[in-house]
Parts: structure tokens; sequence; C-alpha cells
């Protein structure tokens, strides 16, 4: 179990995260680890109030500030191909709700997480707190840019689209780390998985998704 994070499940619709959890089995996530943070993980509790009766779906869904909370799938995905063990330093660019944020703190050691929209990061923050996650560490800034200060990374995820991977996350990937982000162009990309080995960045091209851009000097120019 990892230290800080939240050690139990929240009553309040088990019954349809748990639904949610036999969903994303059927899709094909084998992942129990995985799995087990998407239970514990309240994700009513980072939608707007409006949207709780849909928090459940296996969509992506409004949060404000023009982005969007991602579909549950895409996150497992995501979080499946990281394969995290629990030690890791992780780094999340895109904070936007903050509960791909909580979900990796199950599974990490230490989240770092980069969100340019301050509304979102103050509003996540106290969404994070309280879910209970202490392993997280938010930051507002430039995502395109990492957060040098505390790489290198085991694990990075963008939560955003761009048409290249930022320089800058592939330098504070650390050997033998690994890395997905969507790539493409405005309306749709691929994820994205880099393998880092040495000098060397192995890529395999994923599914195709839909993410809002990833904004910054090293992404679009807004």
């Amino acid at each position: 179990m990892v230290e800080g994070a939240l050690t139990s499940p929240v009553p309040q619709f088990t019954g349809a995260r748990r639904r949610l959890v036999e969903e994303l089995r059927a899709k094909g996530i084998a992942s129990q680890s995985v799995l087990d943070a998407f239970e514990r993980t309240a994700r009513h509790a980072f939608v707007p109030s409006g949207m709780r009766h849909r928090a459940y779906e296996d969509s992506a869904l409004l949060i404000g500030s023009g982005q969007t909370i991602s579909q549950p799938f895409v996150h497992a995905r995501s979080l499946e191909l990281l394969a995290l063990e629990g030690a890791e330093r992780v780094l999340e660019i895109g904070t936007g709700s903050g509960y791909q944020t909580v979900l990796l703190s199950h599974l990490a050691r230490e989240v770092y997480s980069v969100e340019r929209i301050d509304d979102l990061i103050e509003r996540a923050g106290d969404a994070v707190r309280t879910a209970g996650a202490t392993n997280v560490h938010l930051r507002c800034g430039d995502g395109t840019l990492g957060w040098a200060e505390y790489a290198p990374y085991d694990a990075i995820v963008v939560s955003a689209g761009a048409p290249g991977i930022p320089q800058p996350l592939l330098d504070q990937l650390a050997e033998g780390g690994r890395l997905i982000t969507p790539v493409g162009d405005r309306d749709e990309q691929r994820l994205v998985l880099v393998v880092r080995n040495g000098s060397t960045f192995d890529r395999t091209m994923l599914d195709p998704v839909r993410f809002v851009p990833l904004v910054g000097e090293h992404g679009w120019n807004g």
C-alpha cells in the first residue's frame, strides 16, 4: 500500500464505482492494482455537482475552464501502460480535476503534478486533500517544461495532446522510465509509449484518442 493514499473506498456511489471497475475489466484492463485504484477513488468528487449523476459513466465530462476529465478507460489504459509497482516517483502533466492524480497516488510513492490553469489547480488541490492523498505535490505552471527540481521521474503521464513530445519531459525521464502521452493534431491524437534506454527513447504508437491541447512553450500556442 502506498503511504499517504486513501485507505478505504468512499461509501457514496459504491455500487456505481464497482460497476465502472467491472466495465473497465471487460474492456481489457487486466492490472488488478489499477482496478483497485479505481474502486478506491470517488470520481464523483472530481466533477461539477451537476454532473455527479454521470460520474461513473465511461465517458469524458466537462469540468470547467474549457477542460475535461478524461474517459476512465483512457486513464486506466495509460496507468496500466506505466506498469507502476508502488515505489516510483511520477510526474503528471495536466492535473485537471485531480482525479488521475489521486489514482496515481494509490500506485506510486510520490506524485508531482503540473497544471497551467489557476482555478483548476486550486479546485484539484481541495479534491486531492479531501481524498486523503498526502503523497501528492501540485504546481501551477507550464507543463511542457516538466518539473525539473524533482527529476528524474520513473514515469511521466501527459493528459493533453501536443504535436510532439516536449524535450524537457524526455530529459526528465529516468533511465528505464516510461512516458505516456497523446501526440497528434488538435482534434485527434494517438497515445505514444516512450521507454528510455540511455540516450535512446523507444517509441510505440498505440490507441487513437482525443485530448484537450497541451498549451505551453513546447506545445500549442493557446
